[in-house]
Parts: C-alpha cells; sequence; structure tokens
C-alpha cells in the first residue's frame, strides 16, 4: 500500500499551493486529482499582484510560450447599456492605471503550471472514491494511507461531502456559464475588447455579473448569479446584446461551461475534522462581491501550511481548529444559518436605483468597484 505524509484530493491552485509549502518543509505530499493535466477550468482568469507575490511566481519564467497579459484598464456598467456613437463603442465607466493591476492567464495553463512546479507526486486521471477512517489516519481507495486528507477539490470535493456538505439544499451557491477559445483571424478583427481592459457588466438586478476579457489571441465570455434560475437565458441575452454592439464576433462558438461556488460569509461547510481539513472553493472562500476563488484559494493553502505544520503530525481536530480562526481574521466570521433580510419591493428598488447611479460615478467604480470588489487592494498580500 502507497503512503505519504499529507493526501490533497484536487490539484488545482488551492491544492498545488498547500503541496507546494509542505514540500519545501520536507514532507511527502501526494495530490490525486480526477483529471490528467493540462485540463480545462472554467474561470474567467485574472491574477493580482498580491497573487503573484504569495506564490513567489517567476513571471518571466511564466511567460514564456504562456498567457500573461497585463491589465491596465476596466470597463464597468450595467448589462443593457446603450451603444454610443459607432459600432463596438459602448457606454460605461472607463477606469485607468498607469502600471499592471492585475494579470490575465489561462486556468489551462496557470494549473498545470503550479502542479508540476509544487515538487509533490501526483495521481492524476484518479477520482476519490473511497474514504475509509483508520486508527491513525485514512485509507484512500484502499491503496493509499495518510494521516491527513485535504480536500482541495472545487465546490463538489468528495472530502467536503465526507464532511457533511450538503450540495444544492442548504448551500446559496453562485452559479456561472463561461467560454474561452482561441480567435480566427477574422474574429480578431471582429472584436473590440482591447488585450488589457476587461469589461464588467452587471445585471439589471444586481443579482450578478457578465465579463468579457481579452488575452491575446484569447477571448473569455462568461456570466453568473446568485442562483441557477434561467441562467442559461441571461447568458445568451448578455451575449446577444454584446453582438449587437459589436463587441464581439458573431460567431463564437455555442458551447458554454458551468461550474459553482460558494461565496465565503455564507458558506456553511464544516472545515476541518479529526485528519481533514478543506481548502479553496472545496472549503467555500470565493470572495463575495466578485466571486473571485483564485487568491482566497491560495491563500488559504498558506494559513493551511502553517497550522499542518505546527501541528507535527498531531491532526485531531483541537490542532487543526486554528487554521477556521486564521481564516476568519482574514477573510471575516462566517454566518452559518443566516440568509439576507428580506426586503420591501420600494426599498428593493430604491437600492436598486441608488446602485445603479453609484455604478455610474467614476470615484465609485475605480475606489469601491475595482480597488476593493475585484482588486482587493486594501488588503495587503498574507507573508511569505
Amino acid at each position: 500500500m502507497e503512503s505519504c505524509d499529507v493526501l490533497i484530493v484536487g490539484g488545482g491552485p488551492a491544492g498545488s499551493t498547500l503541496a507546494w509549502r509542505l514540500r519545501a518543509a520536507g514532507l511527502d505530499v501526494l495530490i490525486l486529482d480526477k483529471k490528467t493535466f493540462p485540463r480545462d477550468k472554467t474561470c474567467a482568469g485574472w491574477i493580482t499582484p498580491a497573487v503573484v507575490e504569495t506564490l513567489k511566481l517567476d513571471t518571466a519564467d511564466y511567460a514564456q510560450g504562456r498567457v500573461f497579459q497585463p491589465i491596465r484598464r476596466f470597463i464597468t456598467g450595467t448589462i443593457g447599456d446603450d451603444v454610443q456613437g459607432r459600432a463596438g463603442a459602448v457606454t460605461g465607466v472607463y477606469t485607468n492605471y498607469t502600471t499592471p493591476v492585475s494579470y490575465g492567464i489561462r486556468r489551462f495553463e496557470f494549473d498545470d503550471y503550479l502542479l508540476q512546479r509544487c515538487g509533490a507526486r501526483v495521481a492524476l486521471g484518479e477520482p476519490l472514491k473511497s474514504l475509509e477512517r483508520e486508527a491513525d489516519g485514512w485509507v484512500v481507495n484502499g491503496r493509499i494511507r495518510a494521516p491527513l486528507v485535504v480536500g482541495a477539490g472545487g465546490h463538489f470535493c468528495p472530502v467536503a461531502r465526507h464532511l457533511g456538505a450538503n450540495l444544492g439544499a442548504d448551500e446559496q451557491i453562485i452559479a456561472a456559464q463561461e467560454i474561452e477559445f482561441e480567435m480566427s483571424a477574422a474574429q480578431q478583427l471582429a472584436c473590440n475588447v482591447a488585450g488589457d481592459r476587461p469589461e464588467l457588466y452587471f445585471c439589471d438586478d444586481l443579482k450578478g455579473y457578465g465579463w468579457i476579457f481579452r488575452k491575446g489571441n484569447f477571448l473569455n465570455i462568461g456570466l453568473g448569479r446568485e442562483d441557477n434560475h434561467k441562467l442559461a437565458e441571461h447568458v445568451t441575452a448578455f451575449c446577444d446584446g454584446l453582438k449587437q454592439q459589436g463587441r464581439i464576433p458573431s460567431d463564437i462558438p455555442g458551447k458554454f461551461h458551468g461550474h459553482a461556488y460558494l461565496l465565503y460569509p455564507l458558506a456553511p461547510r464544516q472545515l476541518v475534522e479529526d485528519g481533514l481539513l478543506l481548502v479553496g472553493d472545496a472549503a467555500g472562500l470565493a470572495y463575495p462581491q466578485s466571486g473571485e476563488g483564485i487568491r482566497p484559494a491560495i491563500e488559504s493553502a498558506v494559513l493551511a501550511a502553517d497550522v499542518i505544520l505546527a501541528a507535527r503530525g498531531n491532526y485531531r481536530r483541537a490542532q487543526l481548529e486554528p487554521y477556521v480562526t486564521q481564516l476568519t481574521v482574514r477573510f471575516g466570521r462566517r454566518r452559518q444559518g443566516e440568509t439576507p433580510a428580506a426586503s420591501g419591493r420600494l426599498l428593493q428598488r430604491f437600492k436598486q436605483t441608488l446602485a445603479h447611479w453609484l455604478l455610474r460615478r467614476e470615484w465609485f467604480a475605480r475606489h469601491v468597484v475595482i480597488d476593493r470588489w475585484f482588486l482587493h487592494r486594501q488588503q495587503p498580500p498574507l507573508p511569505s
């Protein structure tokens, strides 16, 4: 039977970052993932300088043969904004920076790079089928023994299920659909999206937003909402509007990919148990305003690594609880069991009117929407 010090289920940014930190400390780490890498991953795909710093990413090395698109500008607005002037020009607030404030990446490349860099042993193309408790740890799939199993397999992580996650029942999910494809020469000419300027458009009811982001020859289009009710209809309407405005080519591929995730404040999941721990989307850590999961996933892995190393092989729940405390310090208190307060129709209409007014203000778009909600510039990187 194969054995390791720590078994990580999921090879995405959270799992590979955790493995990277634990391997640097000398632990024997094995990553189990149901997919083979590189693999497609639904994600708008940009990272902030804070992520680059936390990962100690060698950007010159990473940019060799991979997409690493500096972002210096944004357009923000509301879906349905009217076209102004020539085809391809839209209303909205234009926010510009003098230096890159983010970098566009393709998750297909990014996740594979981090996995290869982490130095852990890998078992790819193998899903977690069984998780059985032993006196001193766990046996996975009847062939791998480990004292600690970490769930890093995203929203549907089987380790989260083992810890009692009730998928689709008591969880208030965010559902998204997205596509990323390489444009033909003709499509590139027909695309009026600037490469260093993602465009973010909030739904009229403010329950989600759509985006378009060009990364060199690749175009990423998607939309996410607080629920999946008529999600496909929202996506279709969003894309039809972009085509009518001349923002995107008229012949984009028709098949969008879906995924779900949890926003941190409302995620009800248990995060630790004897010999078990969750990181990243498996723990439900996406930022509440933007839905971004990459930075929270990476930071959760860093915090988890510190707690795991401090435990020195004693992975009882009491030894892992400091991880939950550190997540609370970093991301805030979870509101387990709470639901957003219901508002009357008149109050809700007033809030939407005020929000639409604010979204048209340049200062609000820069300092709140972009700086705080999407870039989290107010929060420094975790110390390495």
